[in-house]
C-alpha cells in the first residue's frame, strides 16, 4: 500500500504516514481535534459571557460595537470549527481508508495462505501418491521375484521328481529282468557315469556267457531319437551284441515294440516278453558257435567275422562318423562360399565408389588432375 500524506492545522506542514502508524496516529489526531473545538467552543463562550458584561456596562454604542466585534470574532471562530470539523470529516476518512486497507490486506493475506495451503496439499498429495505407488511397485516387484522363486522351485522339484522317477523305472525294469532271468547276471551302470542303465550277461546251462544284452529305460512325455544314437555308442563301447531301449514314449508307428536304427524299442510292459525272445536268440548263436568249434578254418573265422555284429557295429560307427563330418564340411563350405560372396560384392562396391569419385575429380579438374596409377587400368578391367 502507498504510503498517506495529511496536513498538520496547526503547522501547515505535510506529514507522510506508513501503513503501520497512520491507524494510531489518525486515533492521536481525532482526539486532539475534539480537544481543540471543545476548548475553542469554551473560550467562545467566555468571550460571549465577557462581551455581554461590558456591553452592559457600556453605553449602547459600545454595546453595539462589542457586539459587531463579537460577531466578528464568532464568525471567526465559527470558520475555524468549520475548518477543525472538515480536518475531522478528512480524517475520519482516512481512517476509514486505512482500515479498508487493511481489510484489503487481511483478505489477501487470506487468499494467498489458502493458495499456498491448497498448493501443500496437493504436494502432499502427489508426494504420497508417489509413495504409495513405489511401495505398489515394490510389491510387485516383490511378488514377480517370490513368483521367479516359486517357480525355479518348481522346475527343481519336477527336475528331481523326473530323475527319481527315471532311478524308480531304472529299478523296476532291473528287479522285473533279474525275476524273469534268474540264471543270468545283471550289472547296473553306476549314477554319473556314461552308459546305458543295465547290461544283462546272458548265460547258458553250463554258466558260460553266451551274449550280452544293454537296457536303457527312459519315462518322458515326447520320444527323443537322440537316444538311439547314444544307445548305439553305449552298445559298441560295452561290446554288446544286443540293445534295447524302453520307453513311455514311443516314435511314431511304434505300439509295442520294433527295431529302429539296429536299436530295440519297446513300451515297459514288453520289456521281459521282447528280453525272452532276444535271449533265446543268444543262446541259439551260441549253440551253433559251439558246434563249430574247432572245426572252422581261418577263412570261416574270418568270414564269420565280417557276418557278424561286432564288424558290424565297427562300420556302422565309422559310417556315422564320416556322415557327421561330411555333414559338417557341406555346412562349413556353405558359410565360406555364402561369406566369400558377400565379400566379393563389397569389394565391387568398394571399386565402384572410387572410379566415381576419381571421375568426379577429373571432370572438376580436368588436365590439372595428376594421373593416378592402377584407375585406368582398373576402369578398363
Amino acid at each position: 500500500m502507498a504510503d498517506l500524506k495529511i496536513t498538520c492545522p496547526t503547522c501547515s506542514s505535510e506529514i507522510e504516514l506508513t501503513e503501520q502508524l497512520a491507524g494510531p496516529l489518525v486515533a492521536d489526531l481525532t482526539a486532539k481535534f475534539q480537544a481543540q473545538i471543545a476548548a475553542k467552543e469554551e473560550a467562545t463562550k467566555r468571550a460571549v459571557a465577557e462581551a455581554e458584561a461590558r456591553a452592559k456596562e457600556a453605553g449602547k454604542s459600545e454595546a453595539s460595537e462589542m457586539q459587531a466585534a463579537l460577531k466578528a470574532q464568532v464568525d471567526a471562530q465559527k470558520k475555524k470549527l468549520e475548518a477543525a470539523a472538515k480536518e475531522q470529516l478528512e480524517a475520519m476518512k482516512l481512517k476509514e481508508a486505512l482500515e479498508e486497507k487493511e481489510r484489503e490486506l487481511e483478505l489477501t493475506v487470506q487468499r494467498k495462505l489458502a493458495e499456498e495451503r491448497i498448493a501443500l496439499e496437493a504436494k502432499a498429495k502427489l508426494v504420497a501418491e508417489e509413495a504409495a505407488g513405489l511401495k505398489v511397485a515394490e510389491k510387485d516387484q516383490m511378488i514377480e521375484g517370490m513368483k521367479r522363486q516359486i517357480e525355479a522351485l518348481k522346475q527343481k522339484s519336477e527336475q528331481g521328481s523326473m530323475q527319481t522317477q527315471g532311478e524308480a523305472a531304472e529299478i523296476v525294469l532291473e528287479d522285473a529282468l533279474a525275476q524273469a532271468f534268474a540264471m543270468d547276471d545283471f550289472a547296473p551302470v553306476p549314477k554319473g557315469v556314461s552308459g546305458a542303465d543295465v547290461q544283462q550277461n546272458v548265460r547258458d546251462g553250463q554258466g558260460a556267457v553266451a551274449g550280452r544284452i544293454l537296457w536303457e529305460s527312459k519315462r518322458t512325455k515326447n520320444w527323443t531319437a537322440g537316444w538311439l544314437a547314444k544307445l548305439r555308442n553305449d552298445q559298441r563301447a560295452a561290446g554288446c551284441e544286443v540293445a534295447v531301449l524302453t520307453s513311455t514314449a514311443l516314435p511314431d508307428g511304434v505300439e509295442s515294440f520294433a527295431q529302429v536304427d539296429g536299436i530295440w524299442v519297446c513300451a515297459p510292459r514288453y520289456a521281459v516278453a521282447l528280453g525272452r525272445v532276444l535271449r533265446q536268440g543268444l543262446l541259439d548263436v551260441a549253440v551253433t558257435k559251439g558246434l563249430q568249434v574247432g572245426q572252422q578254418t581261418k577263412q570261416e573265422l574270418i568270414f564269420e567275422y565280417f557276418t557278424g555284429t561286432q564288424f558290424k557295429q565297427r562300420i556302422e560307427a565309422v559310417v556315422e562318423r564320416f556322415v557327421a563330418m561330411e555333414e559338417a564340411l557341406r555346412k562349413e563350405r556353405t558359410f565360406m562360399e555364402k561369406s566369400w560372396a558377400t565379400r566379393a560384392k563389397q569389394m565391387e562396391l568398394v571399386q565402384a565408389s572410387m572410379l566415381g569419385l576419381h571421375g568426379d575429380l577429373q571432370g572438376i579438374a580436368g588436365q590439372v588432375m595428376p594421373q593416378i596409377d592402377g584407375m585406368d587400368e582398373g576402369l578398363l578391367e
